[in-house]
């Protein structure tokens, strides 16, 4: 990392997603990154589609994948495919041979002792404060939900916006944001299962991100939004708000980078003119285990500032 800057302290974040059932122990994942031993970092942040289709032995093996992470401080989110950690979708889609108590024994998994002493936070939707011990102050905003696509967990109509107040949404749509990313300021990281649109978000459908998260992306400018959900998307783009004027980042475009891991990118640019976006699926296309890891150097403001 590069040298001090006043009132700011640099943090190692390392970014991953969709692991879909990422064992340790198969050996035909021996030579994934994964397994190997890696970077002590500050901060891990899982953003979701820790299993196939939920199921509490599957939580386990991602908890053990947490666990052998040496990290002060480990946030996991959910995605669509953890069926059985949203409650309302699994209470009204049990098949035959599905257990109601399924949804109590996957939360007990990701809250229980065992994540506990994985050092892994589950994190439900909202702003969320941690401090660490170097003492950077993090805030971060997470949300598991996705547009709605082939009737998936944490899903959300097309009109329906999550993430903005009735006066930022977009015409024809209706905000149902009982907790709206926070306005410019007031977040410095934002994880969500699935990206906004146009953002690393391009699949065989065509751009399947949010549009509704890129409206408030826009407005709240984070230093980091990190996500997955598409595969095939998988990358980083460093958007420059003075360039694109600061509006959508579609406008100003994007400078892409390349995933040198186990090298970091250190994003030491000034706070708030740039943001960098980061679709951190593990599993490709083919929804084989291909890809890295992400490791990013980021400034954080001070806990005291």
């Amino acid at each position: 990392m590069s040298g001090p800057v006043t009132g700011f302290v640099p943090t190692r974040f390392l970014l991953l997603s969709d692991t879909h059932n990422f064992d340790v122990e198969d050996p035909a994942l021996k030579d994934h990154p994964l397994n190997h031993p890696l970077p002590t970092t500050d901060v891990v942040l899982h953003c979701g589609d820790l299993t196939h289709c939920g199921g509490a032995s599957s939580y386990r093996k991602a908890i053990k994948l947490l666990a052998s992470i040496d990290a002060e401080l480990k946030l996991v989110i959910a995605g669509n495919h953890d069926l059985d950690l949203d409650k309302a979708f699994w209470d009204t889609h049990l098949d035959e041979g599905d257990d109601p108590e399924d949804h109590g024994e996957a939360m007990a998994v990701m809250k229980g002792n065992l994540a506990q002493d994985a050092g892994v936070t589950y994190l439900d939707e909202g702003t969320h404060s941690f401090t660490l011990k170097n003492e950077a102050r993090l805030r971060i905003y997470v949300s598991p939900h996705t547009p709605a696509f082939n009737d998936w967990a944490f899903a959300y109509e097309h009109h329906e916006d999550r993430f903005n107040k009735p006066q930022d949404i977009l015409a024809d749509s209706i905000s149902i944001a009982a907790n709206p990313i926070p306005d410019y300021g007031h977040v410095d990281v934002v994880m969500t299962h699935g990206p906004p649109k146009g953002i690393l978000d391009h699949c065989r459908e065509g751009n399947a991100g949010c549009p509704h998260l890129l409206q408030a992306i826009t407005r709240a400018k984070p230093l980091l939004h990190c996500y997955g959900h598409i595969h095939e998307g998988a990358g980083a783009v460093l958007v420059n708000w003075i360039s694109s004027g600061g509006a959508s980042p579609n406008a100003g475009g994007g400078s892409h980078l390349p995933n040198k891991f186990p090298e970091p990118i250190s994003q030491h640019f000034v706070y708030r003119t740039k943001s960098l976006m980061v679709n951190a699926a593990i599993n490709d296309g083919a929804n084989s285990p291909t890809n890295s890891p992400w490791l990013v150097d980021l400034l954080l403001p001070k806990a005291d500032s």
